[in-house]
C-alpha cells in the first residue's frame, strides 16, 4: 500500500516538474522575441529593453533551479529506506506550500503511523470494493490517484486516451453503456466526471471517424454533440474536414455512400459553440468539395459576421 502511494507522490512531484518547464518555455519565448526587439531598436533606446531582458534571464535561471529541485524530489522519493528517514523527507516535503503535494504527503504520513489493525482493515475494504469492470476501474483511479486530480487536466486526457485505445475497447458496447451510465448519475465529483466524459469523446470519435458503418458512425457523432465539453470540439472539427465513405442501410440492404450527415450534423453543433476554434473551422470550408457543406458554411458565416467569441 505504501509503496503504491509513493509511486502516486512521485507522479505528483513530476507533474510538478513538468508545470514549472512550460513556465521556463513561455519565458524563453519571451526571450527570444524581445532580444528581436533589441536588435532592432536604436542602441540610444535600449536601457529599459536591456533591464526587461536581464530579470527575464533571472527568471529562467530561478525556474530552471526549480525544474531542478522538483526533479531531484520526484526521484529521490522512492529511494528513502523506510523508517524514520523516509518520515523525515516526507515531513520536509509536507512543509512547502504547495496543497497538491502537501495532500499526497499527508497521506502517506497517515498510513505510515496508522495502527496495524488501521490498515487491515483498509486493505479488506480497497479488496472488497474492488471493481470488476475496466471502466469501475477508471472511476476508481479517478477517485483516487492524484495524477488526474489535480488542475492539470492533460493526466485525464491522457488517461481517457489510453483507455479508449485498448484493444477492442473503441467497439465495446458494454464499456459505452457502463461510461454513459456514469456520466448521467451526475456524480458529485467534477474529476471523476471529467475522466469519464473525456473518455466518452475519445470512444466515440473511433466509432465517428473509423467505423464502415456510417449509421453507427453517425449515431457517434450525434452522441458527440449531446456532450457539453470543451474537448468534443478538436473532434468535431475533424470529422467536418473529413469526408469519407463507407456503408448505409436502405431497406432492407447495405449499400455505398458517404458521411454528409455527419458532417453537417458537426457543421451545425460548430456554429453553436461560437468560439475562435469553431469560427476557423467554418471559415475552412467556405470551398468545400461537398456544395452543401460549402453553402452552410457561408451561410453561418453570413449570418453570424465578425469574431466568435
Amino acid at each position: 500500500m505504501i509503496g503504491q502511494e509513493l509511486r502516486q507522490l512521485q507522479t505528483v512531484l513530476n507533474r510538478k516538474a513538468e508545470a514549472v518547464q512550460r513556465e521556463f518555455i513561455a519565458v524563453s519565448e519571451k526571450l527570444r522575441a524581445l532580444e528581436r526587439t533589441i536588435l532592432e531598436t536604436a542602441a540610444g533606446d535600449r536601457g529599459s529593453l536591456v533591464t526587461e531582458q536581464d530579470g527575464l534571464h533571472a527568471s529562467q535561471e530561478a525556474l530552471a533551479a526549480e525544474i531542478n529541485l522538483w526533479r531531484d524530489r520526484a526521484r529521490d522519493v522512492l529511494r528513502q529506506p523506510e523508517g524514520g528517514a523516509l518520515d523525515a523527507y516526507l515531513r520536509q516535503l509536507v512543509a512547502g506550500d504547495d496543497e497538491t503535494v502537501r495532500a499526497a504527503v499527508e497521506r502517506i504520513l497517515y498510513l505510515l503511523n496508522a495502527p496495524e489493525d488501521e490498515l487491515a482493515q483498509m486493505a479488506q475494504g480497497q479488496a472488497e470494493s474492488k471493481p470488476e469492470t475496466p471502466v469501475g476501474r477508471l472511476i476508481q483511479r479517478a477517485r483516487a490517484e492524484f495524477g488526474l486530480r489535480g488542475d492539470d487536466p492533460a493526466p485525464r486526457r491522457q488517461a481517457a486516451f489510453e483507455f479508449a485505445n485498448r484493444a477492442g475497447m473503441g467497439q465495446n458496447d458494454e464499456a459505452l453503456a457502463e461510461l454513459e451510465a456514469a456520466l448521467a448519475k451526475a456524480d458529485a465529483d467534477p474529476l471523476v466526471q471529467d475522466v469519464v466524459t473525456l473518455t466518452l469523446i475519445q470512444i466515440l470519435r473511433f466509432r465517428a471517424t473509423h467505423l464502415g458503418d456510417l449509421d453507427a458512425a453517425h449515431a457517434a457523432v450525434q452522441r458527440l454533440i449531446n456532450l457539453k465539453h470543451g474537448a468534443v470540439l478538436p473532434v468535431l472539427v475533424e470529422i467536418l474536414a473529413t469526408p469519407r465513405t463507407g456503408f448505409i442501410q436502405r431497406r432492407d440492404e447495405m449499400v455505398e455512400g458517404n458521411n454528409l450527415a455527419s458532417r453537417l450534423a458537426a457543421l451545425a453543433c460548430l456554429v453553436e459553440w461560437h468560439t475562435p476554434e469553431t469560427l476557423a473551422a467554418v471559415q475552412a470550408r467556405q470551398h468545400d468539395r461537398d456544395p452543401q457543406i460549402a453553402q452552410m458554411a457561408v451561410r453561418a458565416l453570413q449570418l453570424f459576421p465578425g469574431e466568435w467569441k
